[in-house]
């Protein structure tokens, strides 16, 4: 086979014994675990991932709620870059070999001039890469659509921004940002072959694959063709659906238990309000039709 399988936990919020069960039971090969190294059991974690025959691919690390890069104070800055050093040594402890790094989640205006930004970017990841080096990661900078940032949205951005940090800077691209920002998602891939170590997987609504307009076996195709031999990440997000269509079930979370933050969250991205039979659905759903279309690939090859 091609390319393996993982998945994020950071979409649902729930014990992580319950995501790596749920993996096991769906055939994935790996999670890309999300990265809180100060609120998480690495013993623990471990055990939990050998139990059920479940590797850490890599990590995502987790840019959002005041962790910022290019922030226009140092001490945030400071401390941001902290928590990615702490992440690289958490995932590397896992067996993992890439740390995923997209810029701040939702952050849209920037604070500072735009070279002076990119200045702070480029110094941080060269410092945490260097760092990174020492124990077998990879960072993976991740565009995003503009709706989620305003730096880094296309793979050119993500290459020029990799040179810059050094050469053993990944990239990682996601083909439901790409579908929004890229003119070409095939020449993007084939800009990145050499650089690119993860792949995340969601249909063009976000939906999980099967459910949507993208033509997976050619994906997977132009992935082999790059010579990518990574994992295919799955980040599927349904949004919420309140008109008399949905078929999703999904209970309204607006009855004051829930913090604004996370009632945004929810409207944005409704992983975490999907009933689990369902959610367990799409997540299987995801396996099987990456596997039928990597099957495709592998037989062409």
């Amino acid at each position: 086979m091609t390319m393996r399988l993982s998945m994020h936990n950071w979409m649902r919020p729930e014990p992580l014994e319950v995501t790596v069960a749920r993996l096991a039971r769906c055939g994935y090969d790996a999670i890309e675990i999300s990265a809180d190294p100060r609120g998480t059991d690495l013993a623990q974690t471990a055990r939990l991932l050998e139990e059920h025959g479940i590797a850490c691919a890599g990590g995502l690390a987790l840019f959002m709620g005041g962790r910022d890069l290019v922030h226009e104070d140092p001490f945030i800055r400071q401390g941001s870059l902290a928590y990615l050093v702490e992440t690289i040594d958490f995932v590397a402890a896992l067996g993992g070999t890439f740390v995923t790094v997209p810029c701040t989640v939702g952050k849209l205006v920037p604070m500072a001039d735009a070279q002076l930004e990119w200045d702070w970017y480029v110094a941080a990841l060269r410092e945490a890469q260097k760092y990174a080096d020492d124990h077998g990661i990879r960072l993976a900078i991740e565009p995003l659509t503009r709706y989620e940032t305003y730096l880094i949205n296309r793979a050119d951005q993500a290459l020029r921004l990799a040179d810059e940090v050094g050469e053993t800077c990944g990239i990682c691209l996601d083909i439901f940002h790409m579908n929004i920002e890229e003119a070409d998602w095939r020449a993007a891939i084939r800009a990145c072959a050499g650089r690119l170590v993860n792949f995340h997987v969601a249909e063009n609504n976000r939906l999980p694959p099967g459910s949507g307009a993208i033509d997976w076996t050619a994906l997977l195709r132009e992935l082999n063709a790059a010579g990518y031999r990574g994992h295919l990440s799955v980040e599927f997000m349904p949004a919420l659906d309140r008109t008399p269509l949905s078929q999703r079930q999904i209970a309204d979370a607006a009855d004051g238990s829930l913090s604004q933050g996370m009632i945004k969250w929810l409207r944005d991205h409704a992983s975490g309000v999907l009933p689990e039979d369902l959610y367990e659905a799409y997540t299987a759903q995801s396996a099987d039709v990456l596997r039928h279309h990597l099957a495709q690939v592998d037989t062409a090859v």
